[in-house]
């Protein structure tokens, strides 16, 4: 198995990470010809994260219906665990897709830094980040011990109530070296390293995220095992080889040493998958790395093939696809908040397509070329089914475009904002505020619903969860290409 030496291999990070933040080349028409107001579905997709958010509100909070919740985080152990995200509906913080939320935002702010900043959201972005890392700072306080969930799930969805005003227990979870859980770890490590990179003009920060990411991927992979207390709602069914790789990339990435170069080339394992997720983080390390001529199982593939395997295998026009693509045209991997699936596809083929272009390479499937075009063209279809562009015409966008959904499964959307202390009567919660048929009483802004179906079918109903439960993971891989289609091509842009 071949690894790039040092001094080679930074020459190519470098380039790698300057192209990363430079990377304002002009986008094909292909990503900017679907006519919808592309910067309202920027912005408002970064809204609804901060509708996410637990803690203490800031001043400059724009969800007006949310409050302060979750101000006791952490005192039945005697630690602040305040901040951070809810995941999606509920009022649990859970460790794995909180990490993923944090390191997919701090991708999008590196990669599409030019965007943003043109758009005016880069600052939002990076409050968006910052909100997840202070957090994780706090669940990684302790050497060799991380907190990874907030809250028991099973007593949280006995009632229905918004977070402000929920009765359950903070019931508290940890790792360590007798209880370990490297995926979350490794997970965290990766949220970590690509933050530092984000924050560097805060160089006590961005050392502190750094040293913090170091320490950890050291724990994931000193201490194996699989944590699964997040299950049922969380079960790490691609184990944690996917999260190993992807924490020691982005430790490349950060710090450029040796150390993670040759883990990466000789102890690491990578797999080709169709599929990128909190779950499955293949790909992702897989386009990271396509670029830095570096090999993985054996020496057999480079990266750049797996990278390659991956757009194959979702492209409905090559001989080697895998994925399913419904009628309408939007991917379908699995009922449940089917579109994280949309929307990270969506991202990796436009970051991959970048690197292709400045490199001059194109996609290969067996003898097959796929140009860089291809994947922003279908980069740009996925995301325009979301915003409307489906057999419905309708928008998954709450508050966007033609008729948007209006009952997002979701507990502080769907209940009235109540007095602070309010006794809520959780056996007559259901009945109050989930089962009635009528929008919610607090639109949540930027929600991209899980939905629709393997045939472009969609019940906006919240109590439909697999279809119209929002998840934080969701919108942080919709930013990107949001912010790809809304300032590349806004010259093509038509407000819809």
């Amino acid at each position: 198995m071949r690894a790039l030496k040092h001094g080679t291999m930074r020459a190519h990070v470098a380039l790698a990470l300057a192209a990363m933040v430079l990377a304002g080349d002009a986008l094909q028409p292909a990503l900017a010809a679907g006519g919808f107001n592309y910067h309202d579905a920027l912005t408002k997709s970064i809204i609804f994260l901060e509708a996410q958010r637990s803690g203490k509100l800031p001043p400059n909070n724009r969800v007006k219906w949310r409050g302060d919740s979750g101000l006791e985080d952490g005192k039945l152990a005697n630690v602040d665990l305040t901040g951070g995200y809810y995941d999606a509906g509920d009022n649990v913080k859970y460790g794995l897709p909180l990490a993923f939320t944090v390191t997919t935002l701090a991708w999008t702010a590196l990669a599409f830094k030019p965007e943003l900043e043109s758009a005016k959201e880069m600052e939002h972005v990076n409050e968006a980040l910052r909100w997840g890392t202070d957090y994780l700072l706090k669940c990684a306080a302790r050497k060799k011990k991380l907190w990874v969930q907030v809250g028991d799930p099973n007593l949280d969805h006995q009632c229905w109530v918004r977070p402000e005003n929920m009765k359950a227990p903070r019931t508290l979870y940890e790792i360590d070296e007798k209880t370990p859980g490297t995926e979350i770890a490794a997970e965290t490590a990766a949220a970590f390293a690509a933050a530092s990179m984000v924050f560097r003009n805060d160089q006590k920060y961005s050392r502190a995220l750094l040293n913090k990411a170091k320490l950890l991927f050291l724990f994931a992979k000193s201490h194996q095992g699989s944590y699964d207390g997040e299950c049922p709602f969380y079960c790490s069914y691609s184990g944690y080889n996917d999260e190993l790789l992807w924490a020691a990339t982005w430790l490349y990435l950060a710090t450029k040493r040796q150390l993670y170069a040759d883990y990466i080339s000789h102890e690491a394992i990578s797999s080709s998958v169709a599929e990128f997720s909190w779950d499955l983080k293949f790909p992702g390390a897989q386009v990271l790395l396509a670029e830095l001529n570096m090999t993985s199982g054996g020496g057999a593939q480079s990266f750049k093939t797996q990278a390659d395997n991956f757009v194959c295998a979702v492209l409905p026009d090559t001989a080697f696809h895998q994925v399913f693509i419904t009628p309408g045209g939007v991917i379908h991997l699995r009922d449940g908040a089917n579109t994280q699936y949309v929307t990270s596809t969506a991202f990796l083929f436009i970051v991959y397509s970048d690197l292709l272009l400045r490199t001059g390479q194109s996609v290969l499937c067996g003898s097959q070329p796929i140009r860089p075009e291809r994947l922003r063209e279908f980069a740009r279809q996925q995301m325009d089914y979301l915003l409307g562009a489906n057999p419905r015409g309708s928008s998954y966008v709450v508050g966007f475009g033609a008729n948007p959904p209006t009952q997002p499964h979701h507990r502080g959307a769907s209940t009235p904002v109540l007095p602070p202390g309010y006794d809520v009567n959780c056996g007559l919660s259901f009945g109050e505020w989930f089962a009635p048929d009528r929008p919610n009483p607090n639109e949540l802004t930027g929600a991209i619903m899980g939905g629709p179906d393997k045939d472009d079918k969609f019940v906006d109903k919240r109590a439909n969860s697999s279809y119209t439960e929002p998840c934080t993971y969701i919108n942080s891989l919709a930013i990107g290409p949001l912010a790809a289609l809304a300032v590349r091509g806004a010259q093509l842009v038509a407000t819809h």
